[in-house]
């Protein structure tokens, strides 16, 4: 009984991320549009490589050259090169993508075409820095916000401030170029100033992050550095920007999938976010009282303060551990929270599928629920308890994921 129930939500899941993937999103966008020779394709994310098989299905007589930047162990053949880099924490590849994105842009004709394809994790993937910061500072910084509590928007606001490409930085490095940028969202409101951290777009909100908290030598760091283009420069003149896929559109595939099994389903238009725990705790109750029979479908992306030496996991897991909290002890409710990028935190696993015995079996295992969600260490304990879900590399990336649901009515 415990594994058809299962089975079907991982299906759902599945079939949320196929509706988003981004080989597919992209071919789609180019395959109506007609793109003046030559034509350059930059992809950078998590998703850059099947963005750029879907933009070689659609247009690839018509690429000149491209260069793709992703994730470590997100690398796929292609025709061009493919260099990868840290992510979420930027290394020194990141920097040599950046550096590599520069000779490439030298490259490129003035009356070139450039497609950009981006993705979550472009923010990490590759940089340049200003005079005077180095791969020490990049990476203090970047620890520093991931473990701040900050959400999506208010980090890549920082990130910005320690950047020549972000910020509508690039936008001034393709110029006088015509530009289309297709890009997958992985941010709230599908914002394009935040999704990599905006090189193609202006942002005036740069200066609006408090960094009292940040230890001095960040701090350091983010100041005096040069003022990106602003929202009336010339440079964003030839550009098109479209965003080809989103949360919403996983989150309806999601509801679709789940009446052609004979279920409904209850799409929540809110976004989940704040703290792992609290969001957590929340999805429980609600799954709770909703109706058995109803698919649950949350999306968004919640927040974890990590302690000084945090174990496994990631938010997703983080999130679902808090909730089997709260169902321990009620039979055929099960609740999935996972990231669509297949990866959660510096983990390999996207998230998790907790159910009202998830506490029980990691106790049997020896391990204390409340001193993993203390050490940031859910993935320990749901390693434990069977419950982890792994994907591998996804091909898109539109935040997080969260499926509930009760099989019947004894919950």
């Amino acid at each position: 009984m415990r594994d058809l129930p299962r089975q079907t939500l991982l299906e759902i899941f599945q079939a949320a991320l196929d509706a988003v993937n981004g080989r597919r999103c992209v071919a789609t966008a180019l395959a109506s549009r007609r793109l003046p020779s030559p034509v350059y394709l930059i992809a950078i994310g998590k998703a850059a490589c099947p963005m750029a098989r879907g933009a070689l299905d659609a247009i690839g007589s018509e690429i000149r050259d491209a260069l793709i930047v992703t994730k470590y162990g997100y690398a796929e053949p292609l025709p061009w090169p493919v260099l990868e880099a840290g992510h979420p924490v930027p290394d020194a590849n990141s920097l040599a993508a950046g550096a590599a994105l520069q000779r490439f842009i030298e490259t490129m004709p003035s009356t070139a075409t450039v497609l950009v394809l981006f993705s979550g994790g472009a923010s990490a993937l590759a940089e340049q820095l200003p005079p005077g910061a180095d791969l020490g500072t990049l990476k203090r910084v970047n620890e520093w916000l991931l473990g701040s509590g900050r959400d999506i928007v208010a980090m890549n606001r920082v990130r910005k401030r320690i950047s020549l490409i972000k910020g509508g930085r690039l936008a001034h490095r393709l110029s006088p170029r015509r530009v289309l940028c297709l890009a997958i969202s992985d941010v709230p409101n599908d914002d394009p100033r935040f999704i990599g951290s905006g090189p193609l777009v202006a942002d005036d909100t740069i200066e609006r992050e408090p960094i009292d908290d940040a230890p001095a030598v960040v701090r350091d760091a983010l100041l005096g550095v040069t003022a990106p283009p602003r929202a009336d420069d010339s440079c964003f003149a030839n550009i098109e920007f479209e965003i080809i896929a989103r949360l919403a559109d996983a989150k309806n595939a999601a509801a679709a999938a789940a009446l052609a099994r004979g279920l409904r389903a209850t799409v929540h238009s809110e976004l989940v976010a704040g703290d792992a725990v609290a969001a957590g705790k929340e999805l429980a109750r609600a799954l709770l009282a909703a109706d058995p029979g109803v698919l649950q479908v949350w999306g968004g992306e919640s927040t974890v303060r990590l302690p000084p030496t945090p174990g496994r996991g990631g938010r997703a897991q983080h999130l679902a551990l808090a909730a089997a909290q709260v169902l321990a002890g009620h039979d055929d409710v099960l609740l999935l929270a996972a990231g669509t990028d297949g990866s959660d935190g510096p983990t390999s696993d996207a998230g998790a599928l907790v159910d009202g015995h998830t506490i029980e079996r990691g106790r049997h295992a020896g391990l204390n629920v409340d001193a993993a969600l203390a050490n940031a260490d859910a993935g320990s304990f749901l390693e434990a308890s069977g419950d982890l879900v792994q994907t591998g590399p996804t091909g898109t990336n539109v935040m997080d994921l969260m499926l509930g649901l009760r099989v019947n009515g004894d919950a």
